[in-house]
């Protein structure tokens, strides 16, 4: 599922490697790094690790698009020029560049003609000697062996002989492809990735340093692109792909979902709290959290991507639930006679047990994902946040329910005399 499959073509080659742990894995990966770098100079090699869900392939990718080729790959090498420029990048190339050689055969068709071969025969002639065509098969058991006609080894190797080859006629005889045929040798696009129906090329790279995150490095080569762009002719442009516009998919799939997500859980805490200004008492308690998320992220260097932005959605309903938990019971001891004041300390005395104890057993079971290389950010993120908006919520939701009701300490409320 991770891998990213490419084209089939002789110029390249796919190696899928297991290793019996990580260790042995990044040391295989050290050593295979090496031997392109020494002993396979000729080669253009990339280890990577599969990656976590869908394959992205390189994570820094900018597309080059536009009309004419010859433009999108002068465009795509000032661009390439730009991101080699910056220290973390490496590896840096396009997913399409060099031209293939071709051999061009310019038929002279009146001498065509005069001697009797079209063009269709001649093509079926040279396809004939030089890949070969299925004549008819063998049958040996149960299995049936192909039997290829085509030219002798030589002329299917040498192309100084292509012009000296003998072109059968109409009228019976065979005359030499130079008596109404030139051959030249030239260059051509030996494939064209198109975008929107213009040619793109993609210019790619890893990132050297580990621990940097893709986004940083799209930032920090953004104002030498942005100069590119200003400069651009129109109908061309510059557009970022790779890990940056991936993430960007996954942050767009959760903000479509954000309206239905907020007007559920304003109606469940409708219900449950009968109160607009309670209701808004719990919502001020949830980004408590992302203290703890950024604190514990930094600290564990855990990168805040997709699967920890859903850990931080899931972690503002476990403290809401809390908040939800110490409001009632504030309110319900207030209904049942006690002073204000006196009913949040004592409700909050009361509470604080059941929400540790639930928020530690969370925490706990979080424990395990975090050696996770996919639910590792996730699982920090839901420990991280939980644990300070825990201790937070014990303390900032009393004070702020009695400021926000104006309660103040019996004593206070005594009037003198």
């Amino acid at each position: 599922f991770p891998l990213d499959q490419q084209l089939p073509t002789p110029s390249f080659s796919q190696f899928v490697v297991t290793t019996k742990g990580v260790k042995q894995r990044e040391a295989l990966r050290a050593k295979v790094i090496g031997w392109f770098e020494s002993d396979f100079t000729e080669l253009r090699g990339r280890v990577l690790r599969l990656e976590n869900g869908p394959p992205v392939g390189f994570p820094l990718q900018f597309r080059v698009s536009g009309e004419d080729i010859p433009t999108v790959r002068t465009i795509a090498k000032q661009v390439a020029n730009v991101v080699r420029g910056n220290a973390n990048t490496a590896n840096v190339q396009y997913d399409w560049d060099e031209l293939s050689k071709v051999v061009r055969v310019e038929i002279d068709q009146n001498k065509a003609r005069l001697l009797g071969v079209s063009s269709a025969e001649l093509a079926a002639f040279l396809n004939t000697s030089l890949s070969g065509i299925n004549a008819t098969y063998y049958r040996e058991r149960d299995k049936l062996i192909e039997v290829v006609v085509r030219g002798d080894r030589d002329e299917r190797a040498r192309l100084s002989l292509l012009e000296s080859l003998a072109v059968p006629t109409r009228a019976g005889k065979s005359v030499p492809l130079t008596q109404f045929g030139k051959v030249s040798y030239g260059f051509e696009e030996g494939v064209i990735w198109r975008r929107d129906r213009l040619p793109t090329i993609t210019v790619r790279g890893d990132i050297l340093k580990a621990g940097v995150q893709p986004a940083s490095v799209v930032a920090d080569v953004t104002p030498g692109l942005q100069k590119l762009r200003e400069k651009l002719p129109a109908g061309y442009r510059i557009d970022v792909g790779g890990a940056v516009e991936e993430t960007a998919k996954g942050q767009n799939s959760i903000n479509a979902g954000m309206p239905l997500f907020l007007f559920v859980v304003l109606t469940v805490l409708m219900i449950q709290l009968s109160s607009f200004q309670r209701v808004i008492l719990v919502m001020l308690t949830a980004p408590l959290g992302l203290i703890g998320v950024a604190l514990f992220l930094l600290v564990l260097n855990k990168p805040f991507g997709f699967v920890a932005m859903l850990g931080t959605i899931a972690l503002f309903g476990m403290i809401m639930r809390n908040s939800v938990i110490l409001i009632d019971q504030i309110e319900q001891d207030i209904g049942a006679g006690h002073p204000p004041f006196t009913a949040i300390i004592d409700a909050t005395v009361r509470r604080f047990r059941p929400i540790v104890l639930t928020a530690a057993a969370a925490i706990l079971a979080m424990i395990p994902l975090t050696r996770s290389d996919f639910f590792g950010p996730m699982a920090v993120a839901i420990m991280g946040g939980l644990f300070i908006a825990t201790l937070l919520t014990l303390l900032f939701l009393p004070a702020l329910y009695a400021a926000w009701f104006r309660i103040k300490p019996a004593a206070e409320q005594v009037s003198p005399g």
